[in-house]
């Protein structure tokens, strides 16, 4: 048993160094492994961006160091979160909070309320949201946070007090000078608000601690819309480099919560054609292009709990059950914009997509393309690749512009917010494309490269702390 054990051990440390030629890069991934031997998301994380920035080192060794200090959180902090139900039934749920990186700023991050939060996807989402962050110029670490906590089905009242629960430990870990969340997958404006209010009450404390408020208590112009916004905004440089546009454009995208929706929005406004949007469930198919009231519809359902978009029904636009995903769909293809969740879109969909004729894909959401996917995307001649850490900064931006106002109390119009973000999408797009350049690469290694060099110059400037 004990062979068998040192077999499978040496075997997927065999695949977490594929691909790796760096003697450095190859002992610091050894390293990661026998730490986090069973946390497959974080160590897929981890290997993408160490086939990315591998090149980095034969021109600055002295960058070997922060990178093995960035492979491990400086913090993480795992709770219990008791709460009681509607029943009067004692319930319990595990809370986490990963600080990551705080070289380069206070750690900033999303809180996820989903089942399926694990140590694992928590650490590949602070991970990623350390280079995520630093693409965007503003001075912000990583972090990730959440709990294995799912709001669907629960009453206003369990998840005000889940979330009041989930504060009164989380409180004592973060500051608007320390740590920073926000929401992310099942925690929306409600979730904030709850947190936000519970944080009040014990600290007496208003500092903006968490983004992602309501727009009456500290909240941004466009933070609900800025991620998605953001997607949209990058394509549109990609496309301008190329003297092309939106404008006409079939498009793919998967997801229908926050992100998808305002992707769709912007998409639409842009005079793209956008043919899908999906859910756990299954997706709807408009062969035409969804309208400006499907989309209305598809917000308005959303909004309730357990929304499923086969409950729709609208003119042109057919369901498709049986967790069927937009990627396989026989139709021709220019865009596609993965905005539902991490590895939704595997080597196969990839495959498809090429096959129709794909020339642009940008993830919306985090990590949602496996490495398999990504290589048959960055292989196929005439496909432009944008990792998640680039494409879809725009929330964490707006976060970092919704922290900027809550610090000089004087709020930002929509316009204004608006501009700084197109700033924003429009630097990141130069600082990838540069790197890209200067390396001789593609558009994913030359974000990895941008935003690690940054990082890195930082972690070794403050030295081993």
């Amino acid at each position: 048993m004990g062979k068998d054990y040192q077999g499978d051990v040496d075997s997927n440390l065999q695949k977490l160094q594929k691909g790796i030629q760096h003697d450095g890069l190859k002992a610091i991934l050894e390293e990661v492994y026998s730490r986090n031997p069973e946390q497959a998301e974080f160590l897929q994380a981890v290997r993408g961006m160490a086939l990315s920035i591998a090149p980095v080192f034969e021109k600055h060794p002295e960058y070997l160091p922060a990178f093995r200090m960035l492979t491990e959180p400086e913090r993480q902090v795992i709770f219990r979160v008791p709460w009681v139900d509607d029943a009067g039934v004692w319930q319990m749920n595990r809370g986490m909070r990963v600080q990551f990186s705080s070289a380069i700023g206070p750690y900033k991050g999303g809180l996820r309320f989903h089942p399926s939060v694990t140590l694992s996807i928590i650490k590949f989402l602070g991970f990623e949201q350390i280079f995520k962050n630093a693409l965007t110029t503003l001075p912000m670490g990583g972090g990730k946070g959440g709990a294995d906590f799912d709001p669907k089905g629960r009453s206003d009242s369990e998840i005000m007090r889940f979330c009041q629960s989930f504060m009164t430990e989380l409180y004592r870990h973060i500051g608007s000078d320390t740590d920073v969340p926000a929401g992310d997958i099942g925690v929306g404006g409600r979730e904030i608000g709850y947190m936000y209010g519970q944080y009040k009450r014990i600290t007496r404390d208003r500092a903006g601690v968490l983004t992602g408020k309501g727009m009456g208590w500290g909240g941004s112009e466009i933070r609900p819309e800025a991620t998605g916004y953001g997607v949209v905004f990058l394509a549109e440089y990609l496309l301008a480099d190329r003297g092309d546009s939106l404008e006409g454009k079939r498009c793919l995208v998967s997801g229908s919560g926050n992100v998808a929706q305002y992707c769709v929005e912007l998409l639409l406004e842009k005079g793209a054609v956008v043919l899908s949007m999906s859910d756990s469930r299954g997706m709807i198919y408009a062969p035409e292009g969804l309208s400006r009231e499907d989309l209305a519809a598809v917000m308005k359902l959303k909004s309730q709990h357990d929304g499923k978009l086969e409950d729709l029904e609208l003119e042109g636009v057919e369901y498709r059950g049986d967790a069927a995903q937009p990627w396989f769909l026989d139709t021709e293809v220019f865009g596609a914009f993965p905005c539902a969740t991490q590895n939704e879109l595997g080597e196969e969909a990839a495959k498809a997509l090429v096959k129709h004729g794909v020339q642009i894909v940008l993830e919306g959401a985090n990590m949602p393309c496996t490495l398999e996917a990504e290589e048959v995307f960055t292989a196929a001649e005439g496909v432009a690749f944008v990792t998640g850490k680039a494409s879809n900064a725009g929330g964490v931006a707006v976060s970092g512009l919704e922290m900027a106002q809550n610090r000089s109390f004087v709020p930002w119009s929509r316009e204004d917010v608006t501009t700084k973000l197109q700033g924003i999408m429009k630097a990141i797009y130069d600082d990838i494309t540069g790197a890209a350049a200067e390396y001789d690469t593609d558009l994913i290694n030359g974000a990895n490269i941008a935003s690690f060099e940054k990082v890195a110059k930082a972690v070794l400037a403050q030295g081993a702390v």
